[in-house]
């Protein structure tokens, strides 16, 4: 796999911290690490525009679209798809040259409005008419646009620990400079594996999950060389995004917007600002997280999500 493996460390480490933060959720009184291997054969494949994307299918009942981060894959979701697939249709699509997703073509450029028009051929594809959207980082990019293109067919929308503004110039230049170095290099140094780690996890997490974090540092070392250009390629468009905060006033479904109170790559102010452009939003700061507040505080961010769905 390209991203976050589920097989080898990152499943290891699920079954050994992940399951103790979820006792007493429901749906989630279970063995996680079978619970990967479940999950591994629940993903599905679909061919758009000729390249074959990868996503997990699972549940039944009304749809979930959820988004992934940026160098991540569908795993992120994992405790979350564990307990809400007893309510609700869990679908959750790779990024190209992420997960089990093919890569693009050498040299192509990549946005997150072409990433937008992909979710939604995803969704006609797969006959989905109504459906709700949670995205984190790159997957609230596209899922508010995909929000604002179909007011009529989003029921609710959660917004993690993203941006929809443009990139600052400083953190621009920063990402885009990781970016090219990894490019240049066809591989992530682990100089730059390990410079990565503060952008996805707070402080309490590197201090205290060090299993998790050294796990998601190995995937950065172990992604495919086929896959480098594609992920890069789409880090580009992530972080030379165009501004989507004007249109954020248009949006009308029940919005939820959530950040990790120690998130360094998209910090609170961020949040804080989408949750005043947007009027029927509610803001909620997760303590004791960084950038991927589902795996790093599973639990709490689980029970916010059931207490805005159901």
């Amino acid at each position: 796999m390209g991203a976050v493996h589920c097989e080898g460390c990152l499943r290891k480490w699920s079954a050994c911290i992940l399951q103790a933060k979820l006792d007493g959720l429901p749906g989630i009184g279970l063995d996680l690490w079978g619970e990967y291997e479940r999950g591994e054969r629940m993903k599905k494949t679909i061919s758009l525009q000729g390249r074959s994307l990868s996503y997990v299918d699972v549940g039944e009942g009304p749809v979930l679209l959820f988004g992934h981060s940026y160098l991540w894959d569908a795993a992120m979701w994992e405790a979350q798809v564990a307990t809400l697939s007893g309510r609700f249709r869990c679908i959750v699509p790779e990024l190209w040259g992420h997960g089990d997703s093919a890569a693009i073509e050498a040299g192509e450029a990549y946005s997150v409005e072409a990433l937008t028009e992909d979710m939604a051929a995803l969704l006609d594809a797969l006959e989905v008419d109504r459906f709700s959207l949670l995205g984190l980082s790159v997957g609230g990019m596209w899922a508010a646009r995909l929000a604002h293109r179909f007011p009529e067919r989003v029921e609710k929308l959660v917004l993690m620990d993203c941006d929809l503004g443009e990139e600052p110039a400083e953190s621009q230049a920063r990402f885009l400079g990781m970016i090219q170095m990894v490019a240049q290099a066809q591989r992530f140094p682990e100089m730059l594996a390990d410079a990565c780690l503060p952008f996805f996890f707070g402080e309490t997490t590197l201090r205290e999950s060090g299993e998790l974090v050294a796990a998601f540092r190995q995937s950065l070392l172990d992604w495919k060389a086929d896959n480098i250009p594609t992920a890069m390629a789409l880090g580009r468009g992530i972080f030379t995004r165009s501004d989507f905060m004007p249109q954020l006033a248009e949006l009308r479904c029940p919005t939820l917007i959530l950040c990790g109170e120690q998130d360094r790559s998209r910090p609170p102010e961020e949040a804080q600002r989408m949750h005043e452009a947007i009027q029927s939003s509610h803001l909620e700061l997760i303590p004791d997280a960084g950038h991927i507040p589902s795996v790093e505080q599973p639990v709490l961010v689980t029970r916010l999500l059931l207490d805005f769905l159901v």
